[in-house]
Parts: C-alpha cells; structure tokens; sequence
C-alpha cells in the first residue's frame, strides 16, 4: 500500500514465496490494486507498482488476512469506499483490528452474507 500511495515507481523484489501462501499474495494483490486504479504490474518475484491516485472499488482478500487489512488500510488514501471480500479470518488473526482501523479514521464495517 505504502507503494501505492508514493510518487513514482516501486520495485519489490526477492518476495517469490509469496506466491505460495495462504494466496498467491503477489497476485491478489497486484490484482485488487489495479481493481483500485492503481498501476500495479506482478513480477515472478514481487511487483512494479506506480504510484497514483486510487480509487474505491471491489477487491477479494481470498481468505488471506494480510490482504484484507492491507486493502482495509488503503481506503485511509482510496478516492472511495473499497468493500473487500472473504475476510472474516481478520477477526481470528487480529480480534481489535476493526477497533484500532476506527482509531485512525476508518469506518470499517463487517458484514457476513446470510447462508440459506
């Protein structure tokens, strides 16, 4: 995100096992930021990320609760709300992330869809 926000380009290099976590973390995350407006090209072993304005928009965490916090904390700069996806996992990981993002400013909010 910090890439995301600076002037310029980014070069984030020598993060291939990112790529086999919870999530092909590069992956998603080139991919939510481009969803972002963001330029945000994946590497085999990180990204080249240019950084601009950003935008609101859709984004799917894929269950990774890295990547729902991170998207979380771009819509500390993101022109629009951002609605993240699959992130009920944060809660597991982090049971006071959604009181400390509220601390600096955000208005998260956790929503479960209804099972039938």
């Amino acid at each position: 995100m910090a890439a995301a926000c600076a002037e310029g380009e980014t070069r984030l290099t020598g993060a291939e096992e990112l790529r086999v976590k919870e999530s092909d973390r590069i992956q998603v995350m080139a991919d939510g930021l481009r969803l972002l407006g963001v330029d945000a090209t994946p590497t085999p072993d990180g990204m080249v990320v240019r950084g601009g304005p950003m935008t609101g928009g859709v984004v799917e965490s894929h269950g990774d609760h890295r990547i729902a916090m991170a998207f979380s904390i771009a819509g500390l700069r993101a022109g629009g709300p951002i609605t993240i996806h699959d992130c009920a996992n944060v809660n597991t990981s982090f049971p006071t992330f959604v009181e400390l993002a509220g601390r600096l400013g955000l208005a998260v909010a956790s929503h479960r869809e209804a099972t039938p």
